[in-house]
Order: C-alpha cells, then sequence, then structure tokens
C-alpha cells in the first residue's frame, strides 16, 4: 500500500501532509509556496510511493463551492494531466484553519508561534488527511 498526501492549497502556500506508508498516521510534512507546488509533487510523488493524493475543497456552510475554488480548480486540472494514474479526492475543509490554530493553542504554541501561517497550512493538511483517512475506515467498517 502506497502513502497517501493531502494538500491544503493556498494563493500563496500549500500546507502538505502525507501518511505513513501503512496508512495509520498523518503528519504535517512542509508548506511549499504555491508556485513550486506542480514541481515538488513531480519529485516527491514517485519518490515516496505516493498512490492517493487528497486536496481540501473549500464549501460554504450551504455546501457550495467558496470563492477559493477559483484558484483551486486550474491546480486539480493541471494535476490530473500530469498524474492521470493517481486518484485524486476532494475533501470538505470547513473549519480546517479553526482547528489548526485550537491545536497550536491546545500544544503550548506561542501567540507570535501562533502567527506562523506555513505552520498553521502544514497542520490544516494534516487534517485533511487525517478526515480522509477515518471516511475510509469509516466506509469499510460498514
Amino acid at each position: 500500500m502506497g502513502r497517501a498526501l493531502a494538500i491544503d492549497y493556498g494563493r500563496k502556500r500549500c500546507g502538505v501532509a502525507v501518511t505513513d506508508p501503512m496508512r495509520i498516521i498523518a503528519s504535517p510534512l512542509l508548506t511549499v509556496p504555491s508556485a513550486g507546488l506542480e514541481a515538488f509533487l513531480r519529485d516527491y510523488i514517485p519518490r515516496e510511493n505516493v498512490t492517493d493524493v487528497v486536496i481540501g475543497y473549500p464549501v460554504t456552510m450551504n455546501n457550495m463551492p467558496s470563492e477559493s475554488i477559483k484558484y483551486i480548480d486550474p491546480f486539480i486540472a493541471r494535476f490530473r494531466k500530469v498524474f492521470p494514474d493517481i486518484p485524486l479526492h476532494l475533501t470538505d475543509e470547513r473549519f480546517t484553519s479553526q482547528i489548526a490554530l485550537q491545536t497550536m493553542i491546545d500544544g503550548g504554541v506561542s501567540r507570535s508561534g501562533r502567527r506562523d501561517k506555513a505552520m498553521a497550512d502544514r497542520i490544516s493538511a494534516s487534517l485533511i488527511l487525517q478526515g480522509w483517512l477515518k471516511s475510509i475506515e469509516d466506509k469499510n467498517r460498514n
């Protein structure tokens, strides 16, 4: 079984998280400038045997796509052309930024540390990935 990778896509930077090879734990990996994400993925996906990619897809409270999709949809189209054999899963990313901030607070990160948006993006990506893993587990259980 290959690793799964999650992306919290942003206009300036993207948080990236990855599972262990057994897909038990989702861990924050790094933050990549959005302009460099494709190059990073071209290197990382084959090297680390990534077999699934999860992207946080922004929706509003009434389940409509948010304004941010105009930045994410072009990336999704490019990804599907570059990696046609890698399944791409879109998952609801609502509240991941707020949960990431609370995780930082609970973890004792200082106020100045919580201003590190790159850290919040990495944590958000790991939350997106952990949620996806749980949804797979729940489907397999039923």
